[in-house]
């Protein structure tokens, strides 16, 4: 738009913040709260005299867009405005599922590329495999064409049921072969791994709270105690939280029948309780959360819960710090907010929400700020306040007003989660890379076994040679990593890993050289020296 338009926009998020913050009453029946009134009718004329009188034509749905994002912004960091252009991919992404034919794929040399089938998937059960090239689908030509990611997304997806025919072009085939394909209900997977990291330790890693996290999480619990764990290391680093009911049944999954989990507030001061149930099945087992400074909310309930009850071993450092509960609504045209309703509190009554008085942009680069101050590499250089200090039922003190602080610190590692890597890894280069890695001798890995490969596979000095030649002559990038060779050999295997084998490959073989993996392995041997 136009930034001469800018001034007018401003107005309009003006009067619309005059309007909203009046009437945003939750004591108000829904009736009470839409019904027409003197300031809502000012801010539709408004709109209206904009659309039909104004010199030029004007995006009104831009303005109200606007005057949206700008009543949030000034309430607290995680109340948000989700588009209707973006709420279908919001809610498949907490719902669990996508209608969809079952495939990742990567556009290798301007063409759509399988770099994996879903497992038990619909493209599996017909036969496509990885290095599969999709040319056509139901006739539509997608050789060549200069789509993106998303147009290809669409050309794939439809309708469930339906069935598209697509023509593909695999190596050692003389002829295309063609495949029809059903699709159906796709998992999102919220569960990354699960697996046993010692004969007695088993490793579940979430990645989110979505509405099918507790019934993936479950599956692989029982999988591991039919296995042997009496312990089990919840991996809940990097996750960002999601619904507080599923991180509710997660921790009930461990603690005894009555504990309290948390308690949520209202502005007027309303408290809802919950409690355990008798059904969590290892509540004899020990458990250690890891959690990092991007463990937030959800994340933090499941720790928060576990530390006041003196249920298991907190690992790792100070969590994000999000003590705020949102409800999603919707808008009446596609859009929805989700809005800051509560606060919750761990079963001690402590707050974990950081402060956020000065600002979403001071709020947002806390991170950097506790990489300033040493705090991710000394414990003692995390900053309380005897004034949050609270004592758990077996007289261990905990502290509200910033995230949950672990019972055991594990600093951050320096060379494996370095600004270089994490680029590499954000942008996709590492395992674009290990596609092309495949592309060039598949074969070579078709009788290596999953085990045999995390075991014994070594990414080689050449292949990391043509990495850094692949990063300056494709991707014309200027990053050179000289002295973090070894973490990208770990990194690319890991990838390989992942498009070879699938489900809890990549997280295998990080977890090898991973130093909080490593601590809990260590803890978890004291725990059974009897």
């Amino acid at each position: 738009m136009n930034k001469k338009y800018w001034p007018l926009i401003i107005g309009a998020a003006i009067a619309g913040g005059i309007f909203i913050g009046g009437n945003l009453d939750f004591n108000d029946s829904s009736d009470r709260l839409f019904t027409s009134n003197s300031k809502k009718d000012k801010l539709n004329r408004l709109i209206d005299y904009i659309d039909h009188e104004y010199v030029e034509d004007v995006n009104t749905d831009s303005i109200v867009d606007v005057t949206v994002n700008g009543i949030l912004h000034n309430l607290d960091p995680h109340s948000v405005y989700i588009p209707k252009d973006e709420l279908q991919r919001v809610t498949e992404n907490m719902k669990g599922d996508f209608v969809g034919i079952g495939i990742s794929f990567y556009t290798y040399k301007d063409t759509i590329t399988v770099i994996r089938t879903i497992e038990k998937g619909p493209s599996e059960r017909a036969g496509l495999k990885g290095g599969d090239r999709i040319i056509t689908a139901n006739g539509d030509s997608l050789f060549g064409r200069d789509l993106t990611d998303g147009d290809l997304i669409k050309r794939l997806k439809g309708p469930r049921d339906s069935k598209v025919v697509l023509e593909v072009i695999r190596r050692g085939e003389e002829q295309a072969l063609t495949f029809e394909v059903k699709r159906e209900d796709i998992p999102i997977r919220s569960v990354d791994a699960g697996y046993m990291l010692t004969e007695t330790l088993g490793y579940i890693k979430i990645n989110r709270f979505a509405e099918s996290t507790y019934k993936e999480f479950k599956r692989e619990l029982t999988k591991l105690e039919k296995k042997g764990a009496r312990a089990l290391a919840l991996d809940l680093r990097e996750n960002p939280g999601g619904f507080l009911g599923i991180a509710e049944q997660i921790a009930d999954e461990f603690l005894e029948d009555d504990k309290l989990i948390l308690f949520t507030k209202n502005k007027r001061g309303d408290i809802e309780k919950s409690f355990a149930t008798k059904r969590g099945s290892f509540e004899n087992g020990h458990v250690y959360v890891l959690i990092d400074e991007n463990s937030a909310s959800a994340s933090e309930i499941v720790a928060g819960a576990l530390q006041d009850n003196d249920k298991g071993t907190i690992v790792g450092r100070r969590s994000y710090g999000k003590g705020l509960v949102q409800r999603e609504m919707q808008l009446g045209d596609g859009s929805a907010v989700r809005l800051t309703v509560s606060r919750y509190y761990t079963p001690t009554g402590r707050s974990i929400q950081r402060a956020y008085e000065k600002g979403n942009s001071d709020y947002f680069d806390d991170y950097y700020a506790r990489l300033d101050s040493g705090e991710l590499l000394d414990p003692e250089k995390i900053e309380v306040a005897d004034s949050l200090k609270f004592t758990t039922p077996n007289g261990k003190i905990v502290y509200g007003g910033g995230g949950i602080i672990p019972d055991v610190f594990v600093p951050l590692d320096e060379r494996m989660q370095n600004e270089t890597v994490a680029f590499l890894r954000r942008r996709g280069y590492i395992s674009n890379f290990a596609f092309e890695m495949l592309e060039n001798d598949r074969s070579g890995f078709n009788d290596l076994s999953r085990e045999a490969f995390i075991l014994n596979y070594q990414v080689s000095d050449d292949a990391v040679e043509e990495f850094q030649d692949y990063l300056n002559i494709k991707r014309k990038t200027t990053v050179v990593f000289v002295t973090y060779k070894e973490e990208i050999k770990q990194y690319l295997k890991a990838a390989l890993a992942e498009q070879l084998y699938g489900f809890g490959a990549y997280e295998e073989v990080l977890n090898q050289k991973d130093m909080m993996v490593n601590e809990v392995i260590n803890l978890s041997k004291g725990s059974f020296q009897d």
